[in-house]
């Protein structure tokens, strides 16, 4: 479309001739002729004079390098905006496909697209304008609510509670059994049945992968808005509270509770039976063992607020040179042994 439809779209700032025709969007260093670019990041600011893009998103008052412009004040949030009116993806057809197999007892709401090799149990709820890819299964008396997105290989188990404009990516799994089992010493440890449930609030999306228990007893509980990234655990009982994200290959032990907006660095770990309070930051590979007050950021391991972890970090790095003045000291008193030469 032309850059000012664009920027009317969008709500931003025009800056420059509106006639130019944009055919797509790319980062600033791979951006070709007619494509638009965006700033949103100070670090990238030098690579702008050099890109081919034709026209860039940038925030009040930025220098462009003389290309036309789109300027609004969440550079960011305009291109995420400008990406959805650029979303070429296909869809698939309506309906439901010969191959997809649904129980006579389940309801599925209307305007709902089932692709091949789909199973949907027996006494399944499915909303309106549903979306199952291939090979997706709904174990009997799950119920899902309006606008499901499921996509190739996701799993949905039995009885699991899903809200609205929920989205599974592809190979998540919900309500598969809790990670429980009694140990008895040499025997075989006993296996605990998994009797509970899972319960997904509106809106939320679980990446591919992505698996969350449920409960022994009770539920494992995702609040509205939480986006959990690729290859996540939710452990069995763990409760997540609203529009929190954690991100790729985070872990949570059972009967983890994370407060609402919370924030998970990659790799981080929870260690179960814990708190975290809301609007907290976990960094990445973080090894949560206690509680998080609300508010704070940790890291490390074991997880320390985050100046404290920085100022120890440091210290480590120092610790062989401190190591060898220890020995000199040491020596020059008589009491131990002559320094090591690296």
């Amino acid at each position: 479309m032309r850059l000012g439809e664009l920027a009317r779209r969008l709500g931003l700032v025009l800056d420059g001739d509106g006639d130019i025709e944009i055919s797509g969007i790319a980062p600033v260093d791979e951006a070709g002729p007619g494509d638009l670019t965006f700033v949103a990041d100070r670090r990238y600011r030098r690579l702008l004079p050099g890109s081919a893009a034709i026209a860039v998103i940038v925030g009040p008052g930025q220098d462009t390098a003389g290309k036309a412009a789109l300027r609004a004040a969440n550079p960011y949030a305009a291109l995420v905006a400008a990406l959805a009116l650029f979303d070429r993806r296909p869809r698939p057809a309506r309906g439901v496909h010969a191959t997809a197999v649904i129980a006579a007892s389940a309801r599925v709401g209307e305007r709902a697209t089932i692709g091949p090799y789909v199973v949907v149990g027996d006494d399944v709820v499915l909303g309106r304008e549903a979306v199952l890819h291939p090979h997706v299964v709904i174990y009997p008396g799950a119920r899902i609510g309006e606008r499901f997105t499921a996509h190739a290989g996701a799993v949905v188990r039995e009885s699991v509670v899903i809200g609205d404009d929920v989205v599974l990516q592809p190979g998540a799994v919900v309500g598969a059994d809790g990670f429980g089992f009694l140990p008895r010493g040499r025997e075989v440890p006993m296996p605990i049945a998994q009797i509970g449930t899972v319960r997904l609030g509106d809106h939320v999306e679980l990446g591919a992968n992505t698996t969350v228990d449920r409960a022994t007893v009770g539920e494992t509980r995702l609040g509205r808005g939480v986006k959990l990234d690729n290859l996540v655990m939710v452990g069995h009982g763990s409760r997540i509270g609203e529009c929190s994200m954690l991100a790729a290959q985070t872990g949570l032990a059972g009967s983890t509770r994370i407060g609402a907006r919370v924030m998970a660095g990659g790799q981080a770990g929870f260690a179960g039976h814990l708190s975290v309070g809301d609007d907290a930051r976990i960094g990445a590979q973080a090894g949560v063992i206690g509680n998080v007050e609300a508010g704070v950021t940790v890291a490390g391991m074991p997880a320390i607020e985050l100046s404290l972890w920085r100022r120890t970090a440091a210290a480590v790095l120092r610790l062989p040179d401190l190591l060898r003045r220890v020995r000199r000291l040491e020596a020059q008193m008589g009491g131990g042994k002559p320094p090591v030469a690296d």
